[in-house]
């Protein structure tokens, strides 16, 4: 087996765990969501259009990947969702299913952190959404292939 083939089958491996891991941050508060999915769009980048343009084009992440990638931003509704459900699972949890005060004390940590990040990242203003259904529209559908080359680079 060639280097080259090596290294496709590796960053193949590396986008399908990082999706799995993203669908689970999806439930689970202590996992990010968004980044597993930005790191599954680069490695499949780099590896297989297939799966890249599957990710790219998937009906309830694309978007969300897409977004991020042309503004490293994301939409207020996103943020909202996602602060809300981490508070009431960490909340959930530190109160039905942990007894100890220091753990207690360190999910209530997590959320902050989290929260904090959450709330730091750049919010998609009406003018970037606006220009992203523009774009959307362009190409006369949904579904969005953007060239590896492009791959998490903005457009000027």
């Amino acid at each position: 087996m060639n280097k080259f083939k090596l290294k496709q089958i590796l960053l193949i491996s590396v986008g399908i765990a990082c999706v799995a891991l993203g669908t689970l941050g999806i439930f689970l508060p202590v996992l990010p969501t968004t980044i597993f999915y930005l790191l599954a769009a680069a490695a499949f980048a780099r590896s297989s259009d297939r799966l890249y343009n599957w990710i790219m084009n998937h009906p309830l992440i694309g978007r969300l990947i897409r977004n991020y990638r042309l503004y490293h931003a994301v939409p207020l509704q996103t943020k909202i969702v996602s602060v809300s459900f981490l508070w009431l699972t960490i909340s959930a949890s530190a109160i039905f299913a942990v007894e100890s005060w220091w753990l207690r004390g360190l999910l209530v940590c997590i959320a902050i952190g989290v929260t904090w990040h959450i709330v730091s990242v750049k919010t998609l203003t009406p003018a970037m959404l606006a220009e992203i259904a523009r774009r959307d529209e362009e190409n006369g559908d949904n579904n969005v292939v953007i060239p590896n080359r492009e791959v998490f680079e903005p457009n000027k």
